[in-house]
């Protein structure tokens, strides 16, 4: 197998940066897929399974330092090709991340360098114009560019479709669209339209929604296996246990993600500004620089809202999200500051025994 580093996504901003970490010995790769104690990786010449060195199984402090599917490393093989050591990671264009799901305050790490994101959602009974804002941001926060997927256009009605346009007027037309469906095509030529050589695409969703049927039908082939959905409430089992990527016909690279059904964030102050932009730059105008637009006087967001020039709906996902996002990056530094403060403990303690 034989791809060059541009076909792979090695543009020049990567070339840029390889330049300053290049060593002897060392060279770049992109990582494929990542398993529980190891990954994949493929230079120009092979896929190689591979193991990350040491230091990053000991000086890790977070699980955003480890390797990620999309990401470009720099790797030395062994056996004639057939083991890869990864010893570094280089600089990131994009960081696709959330809350690690459930109590755990910390990040989960979902893919890197992906140019856009296909964020799906099924046109039925499964589409929230909250959650999909939620998604939005999450992918804005990354520098990735959304584009809405709107799956089963098949199973509403014309004049289902066209409420659904209209609620996502909500949006202010910035981010594209697509209704398509599986079952009958319609849609699925504008989606291969979408989709451009060399560049790295991610498919975000809840189970359910259609993301591994539609990654079969790019693909050409029923490569992965679908799982049915439940009629009482169209929700669906995890189709992708892991994140691999994978190389299109023409192309393009895609990375397929497990559905997310519990959608939490923080650190993500960019992503809301890109996807509220507009309430961003009625806040600016607000009488006081900490207003929480919620009761002042002199608030330029809540005389928008009476006035109708922001949509109340919106506004309340918008007000929710910040809420939310501030709860947990709060909870995260002080979970961080203890872990820093149990670390010098523990340091203090040995340096102790070690003098005695």
């Amino acid at each position: 197998m034989n791809t060059t580093l541009k076909e792979l996504g090695f543009d020049n901003w990567f070339e840029e940066k390889y330049k300053e970490y290049s060593q002897a010995g060392f060279i770049p790769a992109r990582v494929t897929e990542v398993n529980k104690n190891n990954y994949s990786v493929r230079t120009e010449t092979a896929d190689l399974y591979s193991e990350a060195a040491g230091k990053f199984l000991f000086k890790s402090e977070s699980s955003l330092e480890m390797p990620a599917s999309g990401d470009w490393v720099l790797v030395q093989s062994f056996e004639e090709d057939n083991l890869a050591i990864i010893h570094d990671i280089l600089p990131r264009k994009s960081l696709l991340k959330r809350k690690d799901p459930g109590k755990n305050l910390e990040y989960q790490l979902i893919a890197s360098n992906i140019d856009y994101a296909f964020i799906m959602q099924s046109a039925d009974a499964n589409f929230n114009i909250n959650r999909l804002e939620r998604y939005i941001v999450m992918a804005a926060d990354s520098k990735i560019q959304p584009i809405i997927l709107l799956s089963k256009c098949d199973l509403i009605t014309d004049a289902e479709a066209d409420k659904i346009k209209e609620s996502l007027q909500r949006l202010n037309e910035k981010y594209p669209y697509i209704l398509f469906s599986n079952k009958t095509g319609a849609g699925i030529d504008e989606i291969y339209k979408a989709l451009q050589p060399g560049r790295t695409y991610c498919l975000l969703g809840s189970s359910g929604v259609g993301k591994t049927t539609l990654l079969n039908r790019l693909l050409g082939e029923e490569v992965f296996d679908v799982n049915a959905v439940r009629e009482k409430d169209s929700k669906g089992r995890h189709t992708t246990t892991r994140r691999q990527l994978i190389w299109l016909e023409n192309g393009s690279m895609i990375i397929d993600t497990p559905g997310m059904r519990e959608l939490a964030n923080f650190g993500i102050d960019e992503g809301l500004e890109e996807t509220f932009d507009e309430i961003y730059s009625l806040a600016s105008q607000c009488r006081f620089s900490d207003c929480s637009h919620v009761h002042e006087k002199g608030c330029a967001v809540i005389e928008a809202l009476q006035n109708g020039s922001i949509d109340e709906a919106r506004y309340i996902n918008y007000m929710k999200i910040q809420k939310e996002a501030k709860f947990y990056e709060m909870s995260y530094l002080e979970k961080r500051q203890q872990d820093k403060k149990f670390g010098k403990m523990v340091k203090r303690i040995l340096k102790e025994q070690r003098k005695k």
